[in-house]
């Protein structure tokens, strides 16, 4: 590692506008720690790339071998305040040095009723009464939110969309449906969940509802705002009122999922103030702690009709990360983020479709705020440009079956938007000719 790049103060790391690139990519302390890890960790894990981070700063992030990168992934859309943002880290070190764990299960802890007065004020019900419950993750409040449905509405049968993701756990992989491989080798899994598709108006109604379960027995659509994991994926125009009109005729409660699309994401707290309805439980997790762990599930206050013990966690709701989303909410407010996702969404949407029309091998590009799809031909044409941004210092990801997803912190400046356009357009013309 240089000692030029070492050095870099925190703020000195933040400010920088792209890549520094010191190495081949990936470099040989980065290949040695990949045959470690190897070697040690479950095979299971997903990994895009050779990428071993050693530390980050707002959307920039530096690697074991001091290669310095330029982030438009933010941890998989979790690092929203950027990384390592010192009101954050000042809250975090604060908290760990007063009382890293009491179970909010079992006592009453102040910092985790304070995150629950804070989502509960911010949650989509039109201004209704709202009632939180804080885990570890968001599949773990996608577990809550099935069972509040059914523990509510007595009823047995859960909805889900196609192309969605919903996590790993057992009850969140029998909603999601985005790819075969999350639940081969694990059946059966949770019975009673059927699946309609993302956008369509007729199937509900044609099929499931005249063919397969009565309306009358369905508990929950759960459904991602915007599809995640599926493409990042906008619905077409009405959908969602259709959906909440759909569910207030057969009482069926409608579950947003936001976790990969709340927090500000959007250029709105939640994707589903774009769309013009109120779901009747929100689910949040990774942006919501800005790095640490944490979910919630929020629910309208009239269905937390659950008796004591019904539902707990030893862990969820952490001091820690309680204390890591107090100073998440108060950045997003003070530094306008919401603002500044519109802002730099647009540059980002509109270089993009710039960028387009020189190279038509994006065949789409969609999206609002930080939260942004390109399309290509197939995903192998998707891989082969995610891994060659990589190797220029640009890290992205793929997502669906065919496309890259944009998904910085929300505190990416102008000139760092500006600088990724100029490298994805390096890496398609690099790519094409492979094409």
């Amino acid at each position: 590692m240089s000692l030029q790049t070492s050095q870099l103060t925190y703020e000195g790391l933040a400010a920088l506008t792209g890549p520094q690139l010191i190495t081949e990519i990936p470099g040989p302390e980065t290949l040695a720690w990949v045959e470690r890890d190897r070697k040690v960790t479950s095979p299971s894990l997903p990994r895009a790339y050779p990428f071993a981070p050693r530390r980050g700063a707002g959307c920039i992030v530096q690697d074991v071998d001091g290669n310095i990168f330029l982030d438009m992934n933010a941890g998989i859309a979790v690092t929203s305040t950027g990384h390592c943002h010192p009101k954050v880290v000042e809250a975090v070190q604060r908290q760990a040095s007063e009382l890293l764990h009491y179970s909010a299960s079992d006592f009453f802890l102040p910092v985790y009723a304070e995150v629950c007065e804070r989502l509960d004020a911010m949650a989509p019900f039109g201004g209704r009464p709202a009632r939180s419950f804080l885990t570890n993750s968001g599949t773990e409040a996608v577990e809550a939110a099935i069972k509040l449905a059914r523990y509510s509405t007595g009823r047995p049968y859960l909805i889900g969309m196609y192309q969605s993701f919903h996590g790993r756990s057992m009850g969140s992989i029998a909603l999601t449906a985005s790819k075969a491989k999350y639940r081969t080798n694990f059946g059966p899994l949770l019975p009673s969940v059927y699946h309609s598709f993302y956008g369509d108006f007729n199937y509900l109604d044609d099929v499931l509802f005249k063919r397969v379960v009565s309306p009358t027995e369905v508990a929950a659509i759960v459904v991602e705002t915007w599809l995640g994991e599926g493409g990042y994926i906008l619905p077409p125009d009405g959908w969602f009122r259709y959906l909440r009109d759909l569910c207030d005729r057969h009482g069926i409660l409608l579950v947003c999922d936001e976790v990969q699309s709340g927090m500000g994401r959007s250029g709105r707290m939640w994707a589903i103030e774009h769309e013009g309805v109120e779901p009747d439980i929100l689910i949040s997790g990774k942006g919501i702690a800005s790095g640490l762990p944490l979910g919630a599930m929020i629910a309208r206050e009239d269905l937390m009709v659950w008796e004591l013990g019904s539902h707990g966690s030893t862990y969820g709701g952490s001091p820690v990360s309680c204390a890591a989303a107090l100073a998440t909410f108060e950045v997003l407010e003070d530094e306008d983020l919401l603002g500044n996702a519109r802002r730099m969404g647009q540059i980002l949407l509109d270089g993009a479709r710039e960028i387009q029309r020189r190279h038509p091998m994006i065949m789409d590009v969609r999206g609002a705020g930080l939260w942004i799809g390109l399309g290509f031909a197939d995903h192998a044409t998707a891989a082969r440009v995610e891994i060659t941004a990589y190797r220029r210092g640009l890290l992205m990801l793929t997502c669906g079956d065919d496309a890259i997803r944009i998904s910085p912190a929300l505190v990416l400046r102008e000139d760092q938007a500006r600088e990724a356009l100029r490298i994805f357009e390096e890496v398609l013309t690099e790519v094409e000719p492979s094409g």
